[in-house]
């Protein structure tokens, strides 16, 4: 199957379960990125302290990081379709969780929920895509370039809500998200898939992956990655603010032309997929976005900030749906590799959120935002160890084959 074709190749069922993700994996970017918007707000209403509210980031991931598990495991026994609308659900219990209460252990609760819907969708849906077209990068720039529509639709959506009925219009933005989950459950329901269930019996559960050097280097770019990813979109809106460089809906504005950007980003990266090598996207990708980050940072200059938000969003695009692609043989062989590496991932997008909000409180949102910059300097030395080792690969194949 050839990777620019690989959707006409797909029958009727397939194309239903193919564009089944793509919908629903926008509607996980509308509510996964509207925390960042949503998080001044909430944090406004309830009175909560910096650390608190990276707290409640770092729940978001740390239920991403138990989704890797169970949404690994639990398809094994309950089948697919049944264990992803299961998931799924938590999203619901995780919004409404918020419309009703400011309690600090109740709230690290909902968006413990909310990460675990998110982590169990992009489980689901890299997995499925990854099969269907596979493994094709193309394929896997374009399913993350429409979580991009979504995250890109969401700061609109908060915007208008918060229009509509002032302070409390972020509880009618929680109220969308949940009735867009339920219609996510409902589409879930019509996928005619075949249930893992049946192959388990098959299939021996194997963690030899992990002795795998180059899926150990891929986790690492992810890591570090998401730690930056995460805290960024996190913690952006609420730097701004707080730094009084602007007003809230200037960045909530800039919030979504990040995301605009990350999809230009992503269908160029879809396009590119077949014509460069995933070593240099990831190396011109990588340090792009250390270097916009770092202008990001360096002024308050509306202009240049506004500059620096598009190289960094255009940057960042195919950093993930790239890194999942170098390892999409390794997640074909082992059933559960797509659940570690994004467990393994998702780690790091539990640790930062929370560091960046306590170095905030102990020393300021700046130095909070700064500490970032050592995560993607990281990110920058595993792609080249990947890099390295990818020219290693390739010269050795060449040699094999002249001998």
């Amino acid at each position: 199957m050839k990777n620019k074709s690989f959707y006409t190749q797909l029958n009727k069922e397939q194309r239903y379960i193919l564009n089944c993700c793509f919908f629903v994996f926008a509607i996980n970017g509308i509510y996964a990125m509207s925390l960042g918007s949503l998080l001044p707000l909430i944090s406004a209403e309830y009175g909560l302290k910096d650390t608190v509210s990276g707290a409640l980031l770092s729940a978001h991931q740390v239920g991403n990081l138990i989704s890797g598990f169970i949404a690994g495991i639990l398809p094994l026994y309950l089948g697919r379709k049944k264990s992803i609308m299961f998931l799924c659900s938590f999203v619901v219990m995780g919004f409404s969780i918020m419309i009703l209460t400011g309690n600090p252990i109740l709230l690290i609760l909902g968006f413990l929920f909310t990460g675990l819907s998110r982590g169990s969708i992009s489980n689901f849906n890299n997995s499925v895509v990854n099969e269907l077209s596979d493994s094709s990068p193309v394929a896997l720039n374009i399913l993350h370039s429409i979580f991009a529509v979504g995250a890109l639709i969401s700061p609109f959506l908060v915007i208008l809500c918060t229009y509509i009925s002032n302070e409390q219009g972020w509880k009618i933005a929680a109220g969308v998200m949940v009735f867009l989950c339920l219609i996510s459950i409902f589409l879930f329901s019509r996928m005619k898939i075949d249930n893992a269930e049946k192959e388990a019996k098959k299939v021996k559960v194997s963690y030899g992956f992990l002795k795998n050097a180059d899926f150990l280097i891929s986790c690492g770019i992810l890591f570090f990655y998401l730690c930056a990813e995460a805290a960024i979109n996190g913690w952006m809106v609420k730097y701004f603010i707080d730094s009084h460089i602007m007003t809230i809906q200037y960045a909530q504005m800039l919030a979504s032309l990040l995301w605009l950007v990350i999809l230009v980003g992503r269908l160029t990266c879809a396009f590119l997929g077949d014509r460069i090598s995933k070593k240099t996207l990831l190396l011109l990708t990588s340090f792009g976005t250390a270097a916009f980050y770092l202008l990001l940072l360096s002024t308050n200059n509306l202009k240049i900030i506004t500059f620096a938000i598009m190289g960094l969003g255009f940057s960042m695009a195919g950093i993930y749906a790239t890194t999942v692609s170098t390892v999409g043989n390794i997640i074909k062989l082992y059933p559960i590799a797509m659940g570690v590496l994004l467990v393994l991932g998702g780690m790091g997008a539990i640790i930062m959120p929370v560091l960046t909000g306590a170095i905030s409180d102990a020393y300021g949102i700046a130095a909070g935002m700064g500490a970032i910059v050592v995560a993607n300097v990281l990110m920058i030395l595993c792609v080249i160890l990947y890099a390295l080792r990818s020219k290693a690969h390739a010269e050795a194949d060449k040699a094999y084959v002249i001998n």
